[in-house]
């Protein structure tokens, strides 16, 4: 199996408690997901985010309705945390997402996003790198209105890292 890995960091003028709050709130995952993927949270709101938590999606992905299921595996307030798909489009999915308090002030906020997707180089080529630049790119811009503004340009990189 082709694994890729996209990792991405931005920071953000506020504490580091302040922003691990927002994420930890995971109605807020909708506000940082682009229209265009009709994304919907079927598990109800609000819920404890924890290690355990099991979140059930539905989106659409060029048109294709699909549902989605993660857990987070990992889960240690105000420093990180990890989604893994059980249920989903990609063969695999583990979304590290990491807070690293800078000066007090700010917050570096990071991700890394290990996946695997069927029909391997070719469809990630054709539709789904593109996909998630897009999707992380919106991201960075909602947390760039939602914190005040970006404090520099968000770093995206994606590789192929194994297969």
């Amino acid at each position: 199996m082709t694994l890729y890995q996209l990792e991405t960091r931005v920071q953000l003028p506020r504490p580091r408690a302040e922003v691990f709050q927002f994420f930890a709130d995971a109605a807020n995952l909708q506000v940082l997901t682009p229209d265009w993927l009709s994304f919907d949270i079927m598990t109800p709101l609000p819920f404890e985010m924890r290690q355990g938590a099991l979140i059930d999606y539905r989106l659409r992905l060029h048109g294709i309705p699909v549902r989605w299921k993660t857990q987070i595996t990992i889960w240690e307030p105000p420093y990180r945390f990890v989604d893994e798909q059980l249920k989903g489009p990609y063969r695999q999915w583990v979304h590290e997402h990491t807070f690293e308090g800078v000066d007090g002030t700010s917050t570096l906020v990071g991700d890394r996003v290990r996946y695997a997707v069927p029909f391997g180089a070719l469809a990630n080529w054709l539709l789904v790198e593109r996909d998630v630049r897009k999707i992380f790119a919106f991201r960075h811009r909602k947390l760039g209105e939602i914190f005040g503004g970006q404090e520099g340009a968000a770093e995206v990189r994606v590789e192929r890292v194994r297969g």
